[in-house]
């Protein structure tokens, strides 16, 4: 049965991330926004390219296409599956950044799926995960004016708590009971959650170490246009 469940939290999640919100107000305005800034359809060139209003609503968007998939599993998990219900929640969000990041209607050119994973994030209702990933995000932010740099610092800081949390049994795992390969299991997914947000951030890395990335609220040079 459990399967079953992690397979339908998948598809289902998919289905929710087709919801791209960014390439969805860029149509509303008349434009395909991959064919703009850096090429994606997420929140950080929807505000390079639209302007704030766009960044906000794209955000907005995409972070609740996530939080809401989440909670609604949380909710009829959790008591039937009290020791690995997060793993369902980790599922159908892996489902969701999936359809963000390839969406099939669009050649699977869609995002990074930065406000995904933070929907998903939320959507686990750890609250001392949450503060300290947003404490270290608008920090990084906020000091460096790298978006790509606060993102990056975001997924390898979740899968640093999720690792600590999950095996000082803050989450709802039992790390030497019977619970434990579920728990070994949703540590994998942390894993690939962080993964393919760093990967799709490779082009912004590069920039990063050789001092060319943009900065928040910086005009996108024409060198960087399509990376």
């Amino acid at each position: 049965m459990t399967v079953f469940i992690r397979i339908a939290c998948i598809i289902c999640g998919y289905f929710c991330g087709l919801l791209e919100t960014g390439y969805i107000y860029g149509k509303i305005k008349g434009i395909d926004i991959r064919n703009y800034g850096s090429g994606n359809s997420g929140t950080t060139n929807a505000l390079r390219v639209l302007g704030k209003k766009a960044g906000l609503v794209v955000f907005i968007g995409d972070f609740f296409k996530a939080v809401i998939p989440c909670l609604i599993v949380r909710l009829l998990t959790q008591n039937s599956y009290p020791d690995i219900y997060l793993l369902f929640v980790l599922y159908i969000g892996l489902g969701v950044v999936m359809g963000h990041n390839f969406p099939f209607y669009l050649k699977f050119k869609g995002g990074k799926g930065v406000a995904a994973t933070a929907g998903m994030i939320v959507g686990l209702l750890i609250p001392l995960m949450i503060l300290i990933l947003l404490v270290l995000f608008v920090a990084v932010v906020a000091l460096t004016r790298y978006v790509s740099l606060g993102s990056i610092l975001l997924m390898i800081g979740f899968v640093t708590l999720y690792v600590i949390f999950a095996f000082k049994g803050m989450l709802c795992f039992d790390p030497s009971g019977d619970s434990r390969p579920e728990m070994i299991e949703s540590i994998v997914l942390a894993v690939i959650f962080a993964s393919m947000s760093i990967y799709k951030h490779k082009a912004n890395i590069k920039r990063l170490l050789r001092g060319e990335e943009n900065k928040l609220g910086q005009k996108k040079t024409e060198e960087t246009i399509g990376g």
